[in-house]
């Protein structure tokens, strides 16, 4: 049995798509188990580029077969707008896209009760991404929410949707003094899916576990990241999944005894989109060299990223609740040409160093980063693919991730594009125990 798993290991964004695109060549599948179309995993290959926001990141591999499973929530209109636009590329992908009949969908009304109820919070506003993800996952476990099964019978739509407007209706114009949606008009519109989704639907659980018999490499792909997870992020500050690798398990109805490989993906420096405590955060000209050499803004969004320098802190507990394999570092050469780069590697809180990572929100604001400074380097690293002719000081940061973390690295990230990528087989890194 083969199930490898990609973990983002921070705030989200920390380039997994890229990841997953490269591995994906010796996948026979790759499936996304959580998240929605707030997910925006860029690809770039030749000179083709594309935000990926639900097709999980290995549809541009001809012999790759595509699943999105139970533990997605799904936006109808976008996944087809999504496909449409994978197949305008000239890519084929007929038989080799599954969509789970158990996901859930995002109706209109979840996106206008989410949106509603952040102007409500006002100066408490989370931060989302305005998609309806967190309102489908509400309805889910409420056990009132619409499966894409229930799209393939227009008289279940129809009584599930006139009651879920209802609802809705009587919240956003009751408690939030917003307009309320026409019933009709939406049962009208979402009755055309029929047609559309119905050759990708399928029980993909079972279509997965028989695969794993098989003997087929499968290769899970997670949205956002571990710090944004439900149970084990800054909450409230999170997403409304699981994007740590228990939701791979839940998500996709994979047997954890399947998984034999876990790749958290970090960014050589942090990033954080929306509110929430940051504690390496950095409101200086290196943060906006970081965010304009970087070009850290959302793929999904468009909003500007709030960047810091790497937390090992962070790391360790992300790699430790996820039972990490192995890391892939990524973006290493957004830092060329800083004099030195700072690492935090311990808290410090109400004058107390620890190297815990606070479980409690009101503790991880006050705590103050502890650094240890490396040396940095001037030259340019942009394309480079062997390990070896990195700078010694580019070599040193990489090995110190190894190290502090102790896990292995297996690639590191020289650029968006494929061909930039230092790779296994190019003499990485151990972590020195």
């Amino acid at each position: 049995m083969s199930v490898s798993v990609v973990i983002g290991t921070q705030w989200g964004d920390e380039g997994k798509g890229k990841i997953v695109d490269l591995l994906s060549e010796e996948s026979d599948i790759v499936a996304r188990y959580q998240g929605g179309a707030n997910a925006g995993h860029t690809i770039c290959w030749d000179d083709k580029k594309m935000v990926l926001h639900l097709v999980p990141s290995g549809i541009f591999r001809k012999d790759v077969t595509c699943v999105i499973g139970n533990g997605v929530v799904i936006d109808p209109v976008a996944i087809m707008k999504e496909i449409n636009a994978i197949r305008d590329m000239g890519y084929d992908i007929e038989g080799r896209m599954l969509i789970s009949q158990n996901a859930h969908l995002i109706m209109p009304y979840h996106k206008k009760v989410e949106e509603a109820r952040e102007k409500n919070r006002k100066g408490n506003a989370i931060g989302t991404t305005g998609r309806g993800i967190g309102p489908s996952y509400v309805d889910k476990f409420n056990r009132t929410g619409i499966r894409v099964i229930d799209l393939l019978d227009r008289d279940v739509l129809s009584q599930k949707l006139k009651k879920a407007v209802e609802e809705k209706n009587a919240i956003l114009s009751g408690v939030y003094g917003a307009p309320e949606l026409d019933a009709q008009s939406i049962i009208e519109e979402y009755v055309e899916f029929d047609a559309l989704i119905k050759p990708y639907v399928k029980d993909t659980t079972q279509y997965l576990c028989q695969a794993i018999k098989d003997g087929k490499r499968v290769m899970a792909e997670g949205a956002q990241g571990s710090l944004l997870d439900i149970d084990f992020g800054t909450y409230p500050f999170v997403t409304s999944s699981h994007p740590t690798v228990g939701g791979c398990c839940t998500g996709l109805g994979v047997p954890p005894t399947a998984i034999n490989r876990v790749i958290g993906i970090v960014k050589a420096y942090c990033t954080r989109v929306g509110n929430g405590p940051f504690p390496t955060e950095l409101n200086d000209e290196i943060g906006e060299r970081l965010q304009s050499v970087g070009h850290e803004f959302g793929a999904t969004t468009g909003r500007p990223r709030r960047c810091g320098w790497l937390d090992l802190v962070a790391l360790g507990y992300t790699s430790a609740i996820n039972g990490l394999t192995e890391l892939s570092i990524t973006k290493l050469d957004v830092l060329s040409g800083l004099d030195e780069i700072k690492v935090c590697t311990a808290y410090r809180l109400d004058g107390v160093e620890t190297t815990q990572f606070p479980s409690d929100l009101h503790s991880l604001e006050r705590v103050e980063p502890v650094y240890e400074t490396l040396p940095g380097w001037k030259e340019d690293i942009v394309g480079i693919d062997q390990f070896d002719d990195l700078p010694a000081t580019a070599k040193t940061y990489v090995q110190f991730i190894a190290d502090h973390v102790q896990v292995g690295i297996s690639m590191v990230s020289t650029g968006p594009k494929r061909s930039q990528t230092i790779t296994s087989n190019t003499n990485l890194l151990h972590a020195v125990h």
